[in-house]
């Protein structure tokens, strides 16, 4: 183990993690090393950007706070959330695809009751939404959680406005559950786009890249179920204009939906409003999960003597 060199201190390291008694962590590390090593070879890194990226990685640590995931958030804008979220949710066809999780999620977000106002005084025009939830044989799925969040109209989520102390009112936030045949319906307000936080070390590095911080409107869904695997997504406003620069990769063609604007008038809730307002229609097909083979008792022959 002295005298080690460029050429031979990758199997060194691997050689070391011999010792780990999780093989899936030994597997992991080992290939880590491995492109680790492959990479400083490749572009043949220098002292000075070793130390750069090692103090990057530090002042992503130091902004990272409970409302504020500043690692999820690289890892967003490097594409590589995007992929584990493909390789972890490979469903059959006609299911609503998944998409990145972001770092805005809340858990314990209020409950309201179908057709309840999600916004709760989120700045923007106001949106009603509505959709069912459905499973592969679209059969509903009756009593499906759903956990709705979005930005507001000046592209903050309800984190993002901390109070003394680091609380914050829940806006544009709820957790709701379809009725009994599937569906949902609630009030919020319009998505719009949003440039992701940039004042950080990510955005720097955004901008150092020549790369804009902007995704494009959406509203966050998440559907839970019995029986069915959990669904992350988005569903984004078709029209956006960063549909296809979208920071973080996530969009998806089948999750485009149309925003469609009514006049001032009668409400789909049975109300009145006085400014123009919107609605939203979507359908959400989940995978069910799926259930274990039962082994067949093996049966004996007997044989006639």
């Amino acid at each position: 183990m002295r005298n080690l060199n460029e050429d031979n201190i990758t199997r060194a390291v691997i050689a070391m993690h011999a010792q780990a008694k999780d093989a899936r962590v030994q597997t992991l590390m080992t290939s880590l090393v491995q492109h680790l090593h492959a990479f400083a070879r490749e572009v043949e890194l220098t002292e000075e950007e070793w130390f750069k990226g090692i103090q990057f990685l530090t002042d992503v640590g130091r902004i990272t706070t409970d409302v504020r995931q500043e690692f999820i958030l690289l890892s967003d804008t490097l594409g590589l959330s995007m992929l584990v979220t493909a390789l972890n949710n490979k469903k059959p066809q006609g299911c609503t695809e998944a998409t990145v999780f972001g770092p805005f999620h809340v858990e314990g977000s209020p409950h309201v009751p179908l057709g309840g106002d999600v916004a709760n005084g989120a700045e923007g025009e106001p949106c009603y939404v509505r959709g069912s939830v459905v499973g592969t044989d679209g059969q509903p799925v009756a009593n499906a959680e759903l956990q709705v969040w979005q930005a507001d109209a000046a592209g903050n989520y309800d984190v993002q406005y901390a109070h003394a102390g680091g609380e914050h009112e829940h806006r544009a936030r709820a957790t709701l559950n379809a009725d009994a045949k599937g569906d949902f319906h609630f009030k919020t307000i319009r998505a719009e786009a949003y440039p992701i936080p940039h004042d950080g070390p990510v955005g720097k590095m955004l901008e150092a890249l020549g790369r804009h911080p902007w995704r494009p409107a959406h509203l966050h869904f998440m559907i839970s179920a019995p029986g069915f695997e959990r669904l992350i997504t988005h569903v984004f406003r078709n029209g956006d204009r960063y549909l296809d620069s979208d920071a973080v990769f996530g969009v998806r063609s089948s999750l485009i939906a149309d925003w469609i604007e009514h006049p001032p008038g009668a409400t789909p809730d049975g109300g009145t409003s006085t400014v123009p307002f919107y609605t939203l229609d979507f359908r959400f097909v989940l995978n069910p999960v799926a259930v274990p083979a039962v082994a067949r008792p093996t049966l004996t022959r007997k044989v006639s003597a």
